[in-house]
């Protein structure tokens, strides 16, 4: 049976300091894995959908970690490839809820930035509900860009949406670079998750309204713009409708964005409107930030229930 959501990317061994450490000052870490789209996965699957992830990881601790990892969460491994002559990306980072989060990436000449064309399983990917991805892979290298744009075409090809967060990554690429590359991945995108700042990179708008207008002018049937601790606004181009931010107390803020797209992602695949699903959204991101780690305060279906509903949206 073919997944309901596939999805594809890097992900690495994190290294997580002691919470409130300063990274330079940091004596105690916590391992785990990070990766914006094994996140997703993981965070989908805990909330009862059958997800799948491909991509590229090094015969080596952190690697074998990551996918024991992902198989013991219930997402699809299969079509994951073991790089013999290439190690596992490295992530490294402090956690603190009020000051900046420092982050140093180990990542050049990773087993993840060699996927490739060959990586790409189009019959699998034709199968699926849904491929979401994020700009992340694309900018990773050449070969993974064509990856990507593969994956992309394999989808459209089927009639398969595609769901897209540019997850802009200042270090991987300067603004310019990401524009070029996430240009024609949005005209690609049947729903767009990002946050203002990143719409407004790639389109030129000013403004939710303006940005969302140019992302729906390209093909977007949804877009769904982050606004950090202000909330989320969302518009079809017809309607519009935001949704607060749940006030919880804020441990490590890192996640909260790929747990965000699991909650809305699960809810529009289980055919919820696009105001309840935005609260469910929400929900799923503010269990996460009260947790250290990028993935450990994911809910699952239930706990997610019991707190929906707390939150109020308002449609325009």
């Amino acid at each position: 049976m073919s997944p309901e959501v596939i999805t594809f990317g890097e992900t690495m061994g994190l290294l997580l300091a002691e919470q409130g450490q300063p990274l330079e000052h940091a004596a105690g870490f916590r391992r785990s894995i990070a990766g914006a789209e094994s996140n997703t996965a993981v965070g989908l699957a805990r909330l009862g959908h059958r997800v799948g992830w491909f991509g590229r990881v090094g015969d080596d601790p952190f690697g074998r970690s990551a996918l024991r990892t992902l198989r013991g969460e219930g997402v699809d491994v299969s079509r994951a490839v073991v790089d013999e002559s290439l190690p596992t990306g490295l992530l490294v980072r402090d956690a603190h809820a009020h000051r900046p989060i420092e982050v140093c990436y180990y990542r050049s000449g990773s087993a993840g930035s060699a996927l490739h064309e060959g990586d790409v399983d189009e019959e699998w990917i034709g199968g699926a509900g849904l491929l979401h991805l994020t700009g992340i892979t694309a900018a990773l290298s050449e070969d993974a860009r064509t990856a990507t744009e593969r994956a992309v075409r394999a989808a459209r090809d089927a009639g398969v949406p595609v769901s897209l967060d540019p997850n802009i990554r200042r270090k991987l690429a300067g603004i310019e670079r990401w524009v070029e590359l996430l240009r024609p991945l949005t005209e690609r995108a049947d729903l767009v998750l990002t946050g203002l700042d990143e719409a407004e990179e790639i389109s030129g708008g000013v403004g939710e309204r303006a940005a969302a207008g140019w992302l729906l002018e390209r093909g977007a049937r949804l877009v769904v713009l982050k606004l950090g601790s202000r909330g989320v606004w969302a518009t079809d181009g017809e309607r519009e409708w935001f949704q607060r931010a749940a006030e919880v107390p804020a441990v490590d803020p890192v996640g909260a964005g790929d747990a965000f797209n699991a909650g809305f992602l699960s809810a529009q695949l289980r055919g919820i409107p696009v105001p309840e699903a935005l609260s469910e959204a929400a929900t799923v991101a503010s269990s996460v930030v009260q947790i250290p780690g990028d993935m450990d305060g994911l809910p699952d279906a239930r706990l997610r229930d019991l707190a929906v509903g707390d939150e109020q949206v308002t449609a325009r």
